[in-house]
Order: structure tokens, then C-alpha cells, then sequence
């Protein structure tokens, strides 16, 4: 599996690709780089989202999960950049249980382009987060998003 790793303002992030599509970003060392066209585009657009100058991903995603992770995954892409949803919000809209999103929140593959960062504990309280360095790199990703959203 070719895989890419970059800096970022929130650590070291390795991307991952099967067949043509993204299926893991970590924060880990990964080899400097694989030659990809999809993992030279994904660090393209990683960038630019770090310079605040990108709010969607447009990226051929295949996380691995269950048919409930698949869900919630799918309804966190439509959060908007610089905003954030509540557990229990997000899981009134797929018909399941808060908890269980939190679950399927800190088993995403994907995190950042899969913005489980944008999806938070009822009554605005942070929640957890299961990259970098837990809910301080979810801080830093949410007040990015927000002080970039202002300006694009």
C-alpha cells in the first residue's frame, strides 16, 4: 500500500491509499514519499486546508467499517467547514444512538478529511478526539476551521 507522510501545524500525518482511494490518515511517521498521484493530490489539498485556503476535501475515500460507521462517516463529510454537530444531532439524523457515534467517531480511518473533529459533546462541551494529541489537536483543527471560515 503506497503511503505518504507529511507535516502538518497538528503533527507528523501519513496517508495511506488501496486501489485508488484514500483509506487511512495516522499520526505517524510514514515513508517520505510513494509515488501517487492520489497521495501527491491529498497532500495538495491537505495543505491548502492547513493554509485555509481549502474548506471540502475532494478525495476517493474508502474507509473500512461497519455499515453504522459507513453512516455516521458519510453524515460528518456533511457537516460544514467551521461548524460543529452535536453526537446526539448527528445521530437523530441516521437513526442511532449518541454513544454510538462517539464510537464510530474515534474509529474513523480518515480523521481530519473525515471531519470527525467538527462533531462534539452535547451543549457545545468538546468531547474526545482520537488523533495527535487527543482534544487539544481537536481544539486547534475546530479554531482553525473557524478563523479560516471567516475569511474565505
Amino acid at each position: 500500500m503506497p503511503s505518504r507522510a507529511m507535516d502538518t501545524p497538528v503533527g507528523r500525518l501519513t496517508l495511506t491509499e488501496t486501489a485508488g482511494s484514500l483509506v487511512a490518515l495516522r499520526w505517524t511517521d510514514g515513508p517520505e514519499r510513494s509515488d501517487s498521484p492520489l497521495l501527491d493530490e491529498a497532500v495538495r489539498q491537505l495543505q491548502a486546508y492547513f493554509a485555509g485556503t481549502l474548506q471540502r476535501f475532494d478525495l476517493p475515500l474508502s474507509p473500512a467499517g461497519s455499515p453504522f460507521q459507513q453512516s455516521v462517516w458519510r453524515e460528518m463529510s456533511r457537516i460544514p467547514f467551521g461548524r460543529t454537530m452535536s453526537y446526539g444531532a448527528l445521530a437523530g439524523r441516521i437513526g442511532g444512538i449518541a454513544r454510538a457515534v462517539g464510537t464510530a467517531c474515534g474509529e474513523n480511518p480518515i480523521p481530519v478529511i473525515i471531519p470527525c473533529h467538527r462533531v462534539v459533546a452535547a451543549g457545545k462541551a468538546l468531547g474526545g478526539f482520537s488523533g495527535g494529541e487527543g482534544a487539544a489537536t481537536k481544539r486547534l483543527l475546530l479554531a482553525h476551521e473557524i478563523r479560516h471560515a471567516m475569511r474565505v
